[in-house]
C-alpha cells in the first residue's frame, strides 16, 4: 500500500490511532487526528473535517458502525478501515525470511488472550520473533500491531482481534487463524448476533495454513463449515471431549489429535500428552480448567499449523502461566487438619456471562462464594445462574448495576445465601465484599471474583478490580489466617 501523499483521518487518538498515525507520517501520509477529548488532536469535531481532501479514514472501535462521520465517509465512497487493516496493508518483509512475517489471529467472545498468549509463548519457544499483538492488554508483551506489522525483525505476528477491529477489516488472509467461541456480547454496537458472529468470522477468510474452530459450538462451526480457506488448508475442530476425525480433544486423560496437525493422518488418533503435565490447567487437586483447556487446544493446533516443532512448542506450554487475572489464586489461608485452605481466586477478566461461567465450571459443587456484578451492559443472567446454582454456596453482588444479578438469583436461585454490598463508598467496595464473600466461606471453598460483568462503573479497569481483589484478600487472609 502506498500511502505517500495520501490524507488519512484518524478517528480517535487512543494507543492504535495514536501509533498508526506515527506510522503513516513515517510513509509519507497526511495525517488528521480528531478526538474530541485530545488536545493534542488536529481537530477537536467530525464536523470541521473537509472531506473532499481525504482518502482514507481510520475508525477507532470506539465509534459503531452507525456513527455519522463513517455514514460520510461510506457515503462520499472513502474507504473506512481498522488500525488492523491497515496494518496488513502496509506490512513489510522479514529481515530473516525475504517475506512478510506470517500472522495468526485469534478472535471469539471469550479466550483470546491467553490463547493469544499460548501462542506466541510457543512459537517464541521454536526460534521464532512472534510478538502478540492487537487487541491485547498485557503490559510489555503486547505491542502496536501497526508497529509490528511495519518492523522486520518479526518473523510471525501473534494477533488478537476483536470484533471491532474485524468490522472494518476486509482483506486479512492469515496464515492460521482461531474463533475461540461466540456468545451474546457487544450486540450494541454491531447491531444484533448475526452481524457480531459475521464479523467475528472475517477471520477465516482466505486462511492459508490451518483453521481452527470450537467443535463444541454450533455456531463457531457453522461459520468454519462455511468458510472458503485457500486451498490445501487444515481445519481442525477443537472438542473438550473425544475427538472425532477432524478434531483435536481430550481422551483418557490425554490430548489426543485426529486431524492430522500433530502429524499424523487425518482420522487417525495420536496421542500428544497427558494433560496432567500441564499444571496451569487443573486444580490442585487435578480438576481441569475447562476454558483454559479449550484455550490450549486453539492455540496447540494453530502452532502446529503453522508448522512450529511440536517437541518444543509441547514443553513451553507445560511451563506456560496465564496473565494476571485468569483464575489466579491470589491468596490462601494455612490448611486445617484434613489439609483444606480457603482460597481467594481472581477472574476478574471473566467480564461477561459465558466467561463467568466457564469460570465457575471449574469448581467443585456447593464450593463457591462467588463476587459477582458490576456493569451489566444489558445482559441478563438467569440462564447463568440456574446453570451453575450447585456450585454457587453463597454470592456477594457488587456494583452499580445491581438489579439485573438479584433478579437472575431471584428467578433461578432463590434459595442461595447473598450479600448486596452498598455502591458507595466506592474506595472501600471491594473489602466489603471480600469480608462478606470470608464470612460465608470454610475450609475447602473457594472465594471467586469472576463478576460477569464489566468493570467500569467502580473500578478504573478489570485489571484495577483484580488488584483490589488480590489487596483485599490478602488483608483478608492475614486477619484471619495466614497462608
Amino acid at each position: 500500500m502506498d500511502i505517500t501523499g495520501k490524507t488519512v483521518v484518524i478517528a480517535g487518538l487512543g494507543v492504535s490511532g495514536t501509533s498508526l498515525a506515527e506510522v503513516l507520517r513515517e510513509r509519507g501520509a497526511h495525517v488528521i487526528g480528531v478526538d474530541e477529548r485530545k488536545p493534542e488532536a488536529d481537530l477537536h469535531s467530525f464536523d470541521a473535517i473537509d472531506w473532499d481532501t481525504v482518502d482514507y479514514v481510520m475508525s477507532s472501535p470506539v465509534f459503531n458502525p452507525r456513527t455519522p462521520f463513517v455514514l460520510e465517509a461510506q457515503r462520499r465512497g472513502i474507504p473506512v478501515m481498522s488500525e488492523v487493516e491497515f496494518a496488513w496493508r502496509l506490512r513489510v518483509d522479514s529481515a530473516h525470511t525475504g517475506r512478510p512475517a506470517g500472522w495468526i489471529g485469534i478472535t471469539g467472545t471469550n479466550g483470546k488472550t491467553s490463547t493469544t498468549e499460548m501462542t506466541s509463548a510457543m512459537l517464541t519457544a521454536c526460534g521464532l520473533d512472534a510478538p502478540c499483538a492487537g487487541n491485547i492488554a498485557s503490559g510489555n508483551m503486547a505491542m502496536s500491531l501497526s508497529r509490528c506489522a511495519t518492523n522486520p525483525a518479526h518473523d510471525v505476528l501473534c494477533v488478537e482481534l476483536s470484533s471491532f477491529q474485524l468490522h472494518f477489516t476486509d482483506s486479512l488472509a492469515l496464515d492460521c487463524a482461531a474463533i475461540t467461541n461466540i456468545a451474546d456480547d457487544h450486540l450494541d454496537w454491531h447491531g444484533g448476533r448475526e452481524n457480531y458472529a459475521a464479523d467475528k468470522a472475517k477471520v477465516f477468510h482466505g486462511v492459508k495454513r490451518a483453521l481452527v474452530y470450537n467443535a463444541d459450538d454450533a455456531l463457531v462451526t457453522a461459520k468454519a463449515e462455511a468458510a472458503e480457506p485457500a486451498e490445501g488448508c487444515l481445519k481442525v475442530g477443537f472438542t473438550l471431549h473425544e475427538p472425532e476425525a477432524g478434531q483435536i480433544g481430550v481422551a483418557d486423560g490425554w490430548i489426543v489429535d485426529r486431524s492430522g496437525v500433530a502429524g499424523g493422518e487425518p482420522g487417525e488418533t495420536t496421542r500428544i500428552a497427558p494433560i496432567a503435565e500441564f499444571t496451569h490447567l487443573t486444580e490442585p487437586d487435578g480438576t481441569i480448567y475447562p476454558h483454559l483447556l479449550a484455550d490450549a487446544l486453539t492455540a496447540l493446533a494453530l502452532v502446529l499449523g503453522y508448522g512450529a516443532d511440536k517437541a518444543k512448542a509441547l514443553e513451553a506450554l507445560k511451563a506456560f502461566h496465564p496473565g494476571g487475572h485468569r483464575i489466579e489464586t491470589v491468596a490462601a489461608t494455612a490448611a486445617d487438619a484434613q489439609g483444606r485452605t480457603i482460597r481467594f481466586v481472581d477472574d476478574s477478566k471473566a467480564t461477561n456471562a459465558h466467561a463467568a461461567n466457564a469460570s465457575l465450571t471449574s469448581f467443585a459443587d456447593g464450593s463457591v462464594v462467588w463476587i459477582a456484578g458490576g456493569l451489566a451492559k444489558g445482559s441478563r443472567f438467569e440462564h447463568l445462574v440456574a446453570d451453575r446454582k450447585a456450585t454457587i454456596k453463597a454470592a456477594v453482588i457488587i456494583g452499580k448495576d445491581q438489579r439485573p444479578m438479584l433478579d437472575a438469583f431471584a428467578a433461578s436461585a432463590p434459595d442461595t445465601p447473598l450479600t448486596v454490598i452498598d455502591p458507595e463508598p466506592n474506595g472501600t467496595v471491594m473489602d466489603r465484599a471480600v469480608e462478606a464473600a470470608g464470612a460465608y466461606a470454610e475450609p475447602g471453598d473457594v472465594v471467586l471474583m469472576a463478576p460477569a460483568c464489566a468493570s467500569m462503573d467502580q473500578f478504573v479497569s478489570y485489571a484495577d478490580r483484580g488488584n483490589r481483589f488480590a489487596d483485599a484478600a490478602r488483608r483478608w487472609v492475614k486477619a484471619h489466617g495466614e497462608d
